[in-house]
């Protein structure tokens, strides 16, 4: 671990916590001392633009203004390059549009200049669920990696700002980020939309259409109602969980995570990011690349940020790689250790009935971080881009008088503790997610959404290879029982590992009307993951040799999030017997809305619980 102290009057961390980083820190030795000798020898480079021939500059100032041609052909003004994930269709990356206009403003203002290095693209999972297009989805994450890359290639920069918010762009963004480790980056939020239609009322639509007791037209009026305008949806999914994890790991501009798209206060955290972007720049006045500012303190900060939220499944692969593009190491062992010792303090759907813009004005994330950093669950000591430590992150963010940025100390008390608690009232005392092992593989549960006497379920299961047969299977009453249902051959090599949220309703009903009913797929069901008890991410998956794509109708399969297994009771020997054979669909489903391009990724691709990425 670093040999940075905390501060006499800073919260030391927990034992218990410190004991898992040191785990990370010595499995990661290896690769991180790879990572940071590679990141110190492009430091020692200097600014970028030293290494360039004329010919080279001229080429990268040529659409530029007399003033900024003048900054970049000298070594002292910073150049901020802007990668930016905007589309108009993408109602939480729609508000980005205006975004580098803002930003080359300010940057002028500060004697800088800004370039947008790139765009990478954003796709909705809102858009593609249940579709052949959520099978490019997760794909999409190493995609806009490699985007990101081809912009900033052009070593222009001296630091870097990341315009993006949703699902698999922040992610994707962040392991472009560290891997060009060397420049500094700010990363730029949008904000979520207002409150529509809450989720309670949203949930008994989409049930009652799954019974057939409404049509498309009254269905499609309250989703719309739901999804409303720009920002992202309000619900605590992964959008709105990369916000967090973030933000705690001291990216954004402190506060920034959770204000409106079209607030006046969104423009002033914007032209912050700006500012704090030119000061720690590569000719700023306070240096800080992001390979120095995230190390595996700040891991296992994000890591604690999403348990105590209840936060999106899809992090559990997602942060994997991660950390990896940084050489951290961690594993979903360390996650459930995390998870043990991490209360939960969120109620925010689908863990709850509120959303996010509720959680924000009980006290948000600077009034969790205060709270978890006093209780010792946070290393309060991590670096950050305003520097060391993470008291500027336990501020409120507002205008003042002058309509100009200011902070104030959150306040000691939530503002609402039915969304919102301090530790010493924690809704339960274990985080959102648990670790399931065993006969059929290794698996994630979301249990912060699930009724404790759900938490176990044993029942014959129904095995199926496709979405729309398990719903075909309900529309004619074959699901009305006690059911453990498996969905097979969704995982990254299949199918490219699609979210499976179009079962959500139908499963949630037969629970209402008393069945035992679990999900168990290689598949994902990310940040919406909800009160059905679902094992994902199963992995070996079903195409890699897993004991899944050998279970038939009828074995008895028993999941436990108590003692956090997984296993089938038919006899172990039995199972080895049965033929493996490939589902007729998956001959069919690499082509098509661009299915047939990702062809080279399916083959590539890593297992779940190691990022599910194709750089490793």
């Amino acid at each position: 671990m670093s040999t940075d102290r905390p501060t006499s009057d800073r919260p030391s961390v927990r034992p218990e916590i410190a004991a898992i980083t040191q785990t990370i820190i010595e499995r990661s030795m290896a690769s991180r001392q790879d990572y940071l000798s590679r990141m110190a020898t492009a430091i020692s480079e200097g600014p970028n633009r030293q290494v360039l021939s004329c010919g080279n500059l001229a080429h990268g100032f040529a659409a530029c203004g007399l003033d900024d041609k003048k900054r970049l052909a000298g070594k002292q003004a910073p150049n901020l390059g802007i990668i930016t994930a905007y589309n108009d269709m993408l109602s939480a990356h729609q508000p980005y549009a205006g975004y580098p206009d803002i930003i080359k403003a300010k940057a002028q203002a500060l004697g800088a200049v800004a370039q947008v290095a790139g765009g990478v693209p954003a796709m909705c999972d809102g858009v593609t669920q249940g579709q052949p297009g959520m099978e490019l989805s997760l794909f999409s994450r190493d995609t806009i990696a490699l985007g990101a890359s081809v912009g900033l290639s052009h070593n222009m920069f001296d630091a870097a700002l990341y315009l993006g918010i949703c699902d698999k762009i922040v992610p994707g963004l962040l392991i472009a980020a560290l891997t060009f480790g060397h420049l500094p980056a700010v990363f730029v939020p949008a904000g979520p939309m207002p409150s529509g239609l809450p989720n309670k009322e949203k949930a008994r639509v989409r049930e009652e259409y799954a019974q057939g007791k409404i049509g498309k037209a009254e269905l499609l009026e309250a989703e719309s109602k739901s999804y409303h305008s720009a920002g992202t949806c309000t619900f605590y999914g992964t959008a709105n969980s990369n916000q967090a994890l973030v933000e705690v790991m001291g990216l954004h501009v402190p506060g920034s995570a959770f204000i409106h798209p079209n607030a006046p206060l969104r423009q002033a955290l914007t032209e912050e990011a700006t500012r704090v972007a030119v000061d720690i720049s590569g000719l700023g006045e306070n240096f800080r690349p992001i390979s120095q500012v995230i190390d595996e303190r700040s891991i296992v900060n994000a890591l604690v940020m999403l348990l105590a939220t209840g936060g999106s499944t899809n992090h559990t692969i997602h942060w994997i790689a991660v950390a990896r593009a940084a050489g951290i190491l961690i594993t979903w062992d360390d996650m459930d250790a995390l998870s043990k010792l991490t209360p939960l303090l969120t109620r925010v759907y689908p863990n709850g009935q509120a959303d996010v813009n509720a959680m924000e004005e009980a006290g948000g994330l600077p009034f969790l971080i205060r709270e978890l950093v006093q209780a010792g669950l946070l290393h309060g000591d991590a670096r950050t881009n305003m520097g060391q430590g993470l008291e500027h992150l336990q501020q409120r963010a507002s205008l003042d008088t002058d309509g100009k940025l200011a902070y104030t100390p959150v306040a000691t008390a939530s503002g609402d503790e039915e969304v919102v608690r301090p530790v010493a009232k924690a809704f339960q005392p274990e985080g959102g997610l648990r670790l399931l092992d065993g006969n059929l593989g290794r698996a994630i549960i979301k249990i912060s959404a699930v009724e404790r006497e759900r938490w176990i379920i044993e029942a014959p299961c129904a095995v199926f290879s496709d979405q729309d047969e398990v719903l075909a299977a309900y529309q004619a009453g074959e699901l009305h029982r006690d059911v453990v249902v498996v969905l097979r051959y969704q995982g990254p090599k299949a199918n490219g590992m699609p979210e499976l949220h179009k079962l959500t309703p139908a499963l949630s009903v037969l629970q209402n009307l008393g069945f035992k009913v679990a999900l168990v797929t290689d598949g994902r069901m990310s940040g919406a993951s909800g009160k059905v008890p679902a094992a994902i991410h199963v992995t070996p998956e079903a195409l890699d040799g897993g004991l899944i794509a050998r279970l038939a109708d009828g074995d008895l399969v028993r999941l436990d999030a108590e003692t956090g297994t997984l296993s089938v009771l038919t006899d172990a020997a039995s199972l080895a017997q049965r033929p493996l054979e490939k589902p007729a669909h998956l001959a069919h489903s690499g082509f098509g809305l661009g299915r047939e391009l990702f062809a080279p990724f399916r083959a590539a691709v890593g297992p779940a619980d190691q990022g599910a990425s194709i750089f490793s």
